[in-house]
Order: C-alpha cells, then sequence, then structure tokens
C-alpha cells in the first residue's frame, strides 16, 4: 500500500481538475453582479487551485521529471547535503502542506464571504512562497522543485488580487501590507519551528500541530490588521 506521504500530490491535482471545473460555473462566486476575476472569493479559490499545482511541482514531478524532490531541496537548505541522513520529518511536509492549502484555502473562501479580508489573506502564503522559490534560485543560478509554478501562477496571481482588494474593495494598502507581514510571520514560524526540532528544542508531535495551526495565525493578523473595513 503506498503511503499518504507520497499519494497526497496526486490526490491534490485530482482535486484540483475538480476544483477548476468548480471554478468554470458561478458555483463559487459570492458575487455575480460583476466579474469573477473582480471577487476576492472566487481569488481565494482560484489561488487554492494554482497552489494545489504548485504541490504537485514540489511533491509530485517537478519540472525536470524528479519524484518527491522538493524535500531534498528544503534538506540540503537546512544543512543536509544527504537526503538519506536527513532529519526533516516526511509527516512535516504533509502537515505544513495539508494545512496552509486543503484547510487554509477553504477557510479563507469561505470566510471570506463575509470578511472579504480573510479572502486576502490566504494569499499571504503564495505571494510570500514565490520569493522562497526565486532567492535560493537566484542565489545558487539552479531551478528548485515548485519555482516554475510560483513565477508562472503564484506570481500574477497574486498581484491581480492584490489590485482587486485595493480598487474594488477599498481594502486599503494597510491589508496588502498586513497580507505580505502575514506570509513572513507564517514562514518565519514554518522554518523556525523546524529548526527547533532539528536542534531538539521540541518534538516532532508539537511540530506537526504548529503546522496545522499556522495558516490561522496569519489569517488572524490580516483579520486585525483591517477589522475597521471588515465589520
Amino acid at each position: 500500500m503506498l503511503s499518504f506521504t507520497y499519494v497526497w500530490p496526486y490526490m491534490g491535482m485530482g482535486a484540483a481538475l475538480l476544483l477548476a471545473l468548480l471554478l468554470a460555473t458561478d458555483l463559487l462566486r459570492s458575487d455575480r453582479s460583476v466579474s469573477r476575476w473582480r471577487d476576492l472569493v472566487w481569488l481565494a479559490w482560484a489561488g487554492m487551485l494554482v497552489y494545489l499545482v504548485h504541490q504537485f511541482e514540489e511533491h509530485g514531478i517537478d519540472a525536470e521529471g524528479r519524484h518527491y524532490a522538493f524535500r531534498a531541496f528544503l534538506c540540503t537548505g537546512v544543512g543536509f547535503a544527504d537526503p538519506k541522513a536527513c532529519l526533516v520529518p516526511y509527516s512535516f511536509i504533509t502537515s505544513v502542506n495539508v494545512a496552509a492549502v486543503w484547510l487554509a484555502g477553504p477557510a479563507a473562501a469561505l470566510l471570506g464571504r463575509r470578511w472579504p479580508a480573510l479572502a486576502l489573506s490566504y494569499f499571504s502564503i503564495p505571494f510570500i512562497n514565490l520569493f522562497a522559490h526565486v532567492g535560493p534560485s537566484v542565489a545558487s543560478a539552479t531551478y528548485n522543485p515548485g519555482e516554475a509554478t510560483a513565477i508562472v501562477l503564484f506570481l500574477p496571481l497574486s498581484l491581480w488580487t492584490f489590485h482587486v482588494a485595493l480598487t474594488r474593495y477599498r481594502l486599503g494598502w494597510r491589508a496588502i501590507v498586513a497580507t505580505v507581514a502575514a506570509g513572513i510571520v507564517l514562514h518565519a514560524i514554518l522554518m523556525g519551528s523546524l529548526l527547533a526540532f532539528l536542534h531538539h528544542l521540541i518534538g516532532s508531535d508539537l511540530l506537526n500541530l504548529m503546522q496545522i495551526v499556522n495558516p490561522a495565525i496569519a489569517g488572524l493578523i490580516v483579520y486585525l490588521a483591517t477589522r475597521k473595513w471588515t465589520a
């Protein structure tokens, strides 16, 4: 039997295909009086779709045809040249990705129907993750798993969503800054907790739990920063 550790990226691609079909309908829209491309709720669902595709490049099959390649890239980044000797738990990879996309994506979109800033907050994850891929790639002049979809999908959709938040929803630059800051905090908690685990300061159960809670912290940051506009 195949382990969930290796199967979930393929399950995610199946979900992405279904989500793409739903996005072509009106079911995931919150306001049919405007173009779906100016609807933050619809854009949050679209953000989830592109992240599912991104996850497949990272943990399914990357642009160079490698399977489950991102863990080796991460291991190198935290000091393990040999992936076989790497202490990064497979459960960490799974908990990060399931929480950030499978849980946070629908939550942001559904709550965004009442509080548009929460739909916007979902983009704290892909927008900052873009730099987590591009930065190392520029520094090393090499491709890393997930880089292609980060550039082609995350960058344009995030920038467009920020534009919609500013022009149609009038959330203001405070919301954009809060979204970017929330993404930085999320990635800092992610990497900080992993380093704490690798230095034997926390156990694997707490490490995984922190990844499940982490996206909610990012959403809370954006909500608190913009609450007077979302009341």
